[in-house]
C-alpha cells in the first residue's frame, strides 16, 4: 500500500488566510516582472505598509509601488492608500480573474499612477465604510494601463 500524500492532509486556509496568500502571491508576482524587466526592484517587508515594492532606477531615482490584488472580477479594498498624491508612486492592480487556484492563468494587470487612482476611489456607504477602486472605472478608463509595465521603468524624470 503507498502512503498517503502530504498534499491530500493538508486542509483550506482560512478566508483571512486565503486572502492574505493572495496578496502575498501578487506581490511576488509584480517583484517578478521587475526583475524581468531589468529592474532593481525590492520587497518592503512587514503587515502594516503602505508601500510594497520598491524600484532604483538610477541615482536619485526611485519608484514606489502598492500592490492591490483580487481573485476575482470584483473591486479593488484600497484600504492602506494614502489619500493625497504621492510622487514617483505607482499602485499595480492584480486580478485573477476567478483562476487563483490555476497556476498556468496570468493574472491581468493594471499599473497606474498614484494621483490617477486618487479620483476613482469610492467609499462604501455605512459606518466605517471601506474604500474601494471600481473595477468597471479602470476596464472603461485605463484599458491602455493593463501590462504598461514601462510606466514602472520610465519613472521620474
Amino acid at each position: 500500500m503507498r502512503p498517503k500524500s502530504h498534499a491530500s492532509r493538508s486542509t483550506p486556509a482560512p478566508e483571512t488566510q486565503r486572502g492574505y496568500n493572495t496578496n502575498l502571491a501578487s506581490e511576488f508576482y509584480v517583484l517578478s516582472m521587475l526583475y524581468r524587466l531589468g529592474l532593481d526592484a525590492s520587497l518592503t517587508l512587514g503587515n502594516k505598509k503602505s508601500v510594497d515594492i520598491s524600484v532604483v532606477l538610477g541615482p536619485g531615482r526611485v519608484v514606489t509601488i502598492d500592490v492591490k490584488a483580487v481573485k476575482a472580477k470584483m473591486d479593488w479594498l484600497m484600504g492602506g492608500v494614502p489619500n493625497s498624491p504621492k510622487p514617483n508612486h505607482f499602485v499595480v492592480l492584480v486580478s485573477y480573474e476567478g483562476k487563483f487556484s490555476d497556476a498556468a492563468e496570468v493574472p491581468r494587470c493594471w499599473i497606474l499612477s498614484h494621483d490617477e487612482i486618487l479620483p476613482l476611489i469610492k467609499k462604501a456607504g455605512g459606518k466605517g465604510g471601506m474604500r474601494y477602486l471600481p473595477r468597471k472605472q479602470v476596464l472603461d478608463q485605463f484599458a491602455a494601463h493593463e501590462r504598461a509595465w514601462h510606466l514602472l521603468s520610465e519613472g521620474p524624470a
